[in-house]
């Protein structure tokens, strides 16, 4: 039977607060017992909140009613304790605690709540299964390593709030419910009861109303806003995420970077104690792409992708030429030192890989032997293997991988490749923040499916004005004002300069293919907010979830949230998405189509 708190149960300290300068105090703790131990004559709870554990004393002293109830108690079972700090004694201390070095001596106990065996033990050190640790949530998040992701999460989210409140950004909720709207994933709709046949669409962004605010008047806007993508999930992806969204009046790009900038060091600072070094690594997109085969490449190690396209142009070998005389080309990473790792069978799986993201294959030099082998070398002079390696900078010991195709294909394989070495290879340090904006991004990315051109960002950002004249006649040389915060190969801000002028918006908006009516029908409203007075402004958006994950060295985005979506965006514990009451899509005037019954 479950006993209850009264008015004198008053929690005085977290358990992991108490320290030595509290011995002699009478104090009141509550919490989950981690494990009991029964030694005879003697008792031992290990008691635990969010804060830590804290050892409870029972002994010969004790009263026996409240013995008796320290020995019935087992793991998971919530009590309050009264007691007296006292130290350990000499010999008993634990130095892998901050209480360690006390205990609390019980002279009242309370069980609040029993608790049945747990289908796990809530322990850092015991791998659980990740659908039962999900079906299960609420006890996985008992975990001390959970519950300090999420504390950190908390600290992330504060920080932002008390650095751009103190930055003269205003906090403004926009609306949660909106106009579906293009913006590179499909949306999640709402059917309206009232507005039977239409649909509201929850926000992938807050993108339209924060520049609207702008026209507002109100300079500076800042939300830790809730999106929502319909889109396919992996480790650094969920449906519903969070953003710490800023934009900004009368700034330039430089403003908006520097104010990012400083937040990035400030709550680095005060949750890590790392200094980050200012301003940060400037590299635009081409050059991102040409030297890593990424827009967010990991610069914490080497391994530049090289051309080689005018060494090997002329070789015998048919598949490099013909690469080149199609206007593509040849390049390679080199693995320095890789040689005895990098076996022939690693090769093959490494090929296999390439050829899964779209490449041919790989062929290779590998330098074991005093000569190197050569997967192509019946193809070549000796004196030409020895130039292509002098060319690479490659030595005894080296693997060098090449890719021959066009260059939408070469470069993200071998910037893939290069990151699976980076891990393979322990090249990557441990405890290192490399972060680096990329700049110039292209304004335009065609669209093989549809034959036509996409926005690579959104199709409200400022192009270059030197590229303003090439809107019509050639978008693949349009580059826009937009820029990317990248931290160790993972993007981390997607941010802008917005157009403001709603003649130069319209154009936009037909280049990208959009028809008068169109436009008027998705954006109208914008377009005439711009025609009232919109001050030039950007901003930025930057993933809360994806910052906690690598500060806390989390591996997936599970691990900072709460209660995470797997990879289909079900939910194990509540079971959801789960299916509509008949009577509710009854009043919303929707029907379900049945799926055909399988012939099989």
């Amino acid at each position: 039977m479950a006993e209850f708190l009264s008015a004198k149960d008053r929690r005085t300290h977290y358990c992991a607060q108490l320290r030595e300068e509290n011995i002699g105090q009478e104090v009141c703790v509550m919490g989950w017992v981690q494990r009991q131990r029964d030694l005879g004559s003697l008792i031992f709870i290990d008691l635990r909140d969010r804060t830590g554990i804290l050892q409870i004393a029972f002994d010969n002293e004790t009263d026996p009613e409240i013995f008796k109830k320290a020995f019935s108690i087992r793991s998971e079972y919530v009590i309050a304790v009264h007691g007296v700090v006292r130290h350990r004694g000499e010999g008993a201390v634990n130095p892998n605690l901050p209480t360690g070095a006390i205990e609390v001596f019980a002279n009242e106990l309370k069980i609040l709540s029993a608790a049945q065996t747990p289908p796990f033990e809530i322990n850092d050190a015991k791998k659980v299964r990740d659908d039962i640790a999900l079906k299960y949530r609420y006890l996985d998040l008992r975990r001390p390593e959970l519950q300090k992701n999420i504390r950190v999460r908390h600290d992330v989210a504060r920080i932002a709030r008390e650095y751009y409140w103190e930055n003269g950004f205003m906090e403004i909720e926009t609306p949660m419910m909106i106009k579906p709207t293009p913006e590179g994933a499909r949306d999640y709709v709402v059917p309206s009861r009232i507005h039977r046949g239409c649909m509201y669409a929850l926000p992938q962004s807050p993108q339209i109303y924060k520049q609207l605010l702008m026209v507002a008047g109100f300079d500076r806007y800042f939300q830790l806003a809730r999106c929502f993508r319909d889109e396919d999930l992996r480790a650094d992806r969920q449906p519903e995420f969070t953003q710490i969204d800023i934009e900004m009046s009368f700034a330039t790009q430089e403003d908006i970077m520097d104010v990012n900038e400083g937040f990035i060091r400030r709550v680095f600072k005060e949750v890590l104690n790392v200094d980050v070094p200012l301003p940060m690594p400037r590299m635009t997109y081409a050059d991102a792409i040409e030297f890593y085969g990424s827009d967010k490449p990991d610069t914490r190690f080497g391994m530049l992708i090289q051309n080689v396209s005018d060494t090997v142009a002329d070789y015998d070998f048919s598949v490099f030429r013909d690469a080149v005389a199609n206007g593509g080309s040849v390049r390679a990473i080199v693995a320095k030192k890789a040689a005895e790792t990098l076996s022939r069978k690693e090769i093959d799986k490494l090929t296999e890989h390439a050829r899964g993201i779209g490449a041919k294959g790989l062929a290779f030099i590998r330098w074991m032997e005093d000569a190197p082998n050569c997967s192509f070398g019946k193809f070549l002079t000796e004196t030409q293997l020895s130039d292509l390696c002098k060319k690479l900078d490659m030595e005894k010991g080296d693997v060098a991988l090449f890719v021959a195709d066009q260059d939408r294909v070469v470069l993200p394989t071998l910037g893939a490749i290069r990151n699976i070495l980076g891990q393979k290879l322990n090249l990557i340090p441990e405890g290192q923040y490399n972060f680096l904006w990329i700049v110039e991004f292209p304004f335009f990315e065609w669209n093989e499916e549809t034959q036509h051109w996409d926005a690579m960002h959104h199709p409200f950002t400022m192009p270059l004005d030197e590229c303003l004249p090439y809107l019509e006649s050639d978008p693949g040389k349009v580059r826009a004002k937009c820029y990317d915060m990248v931290l160790n190969g993972t993007e981390l801000l997607s941010g802008s300069i917005r157009i403001t002028d709603w003649q130069l918006q319209e154009k936009m908006f037909k280049a990208l293919g959009l028809t008068p009516e169109e436009i008027d029908r998705k954006f109208g409203f914008l377009v005439d907010a711009y025609k009232y007075g919109a001050p030039p402004h950007g901003g930025s958006a930057m993933g809360l979830d994806r910052l906690t994950m690598i500060m806390t060295g989390a591996d997936s985005l599970r691990n900072v949230v709460a209660f995470p979506k797997v990879q289909n965006a079900s939910e194990l514990m509540s079971q959801c998405p789960a299916p509509a009451d008949p009577k509710a899509l009854e009043e919303l005037g929707i029907a379900l189509i049945q799926e055909p019954e399988s012939k099989e």
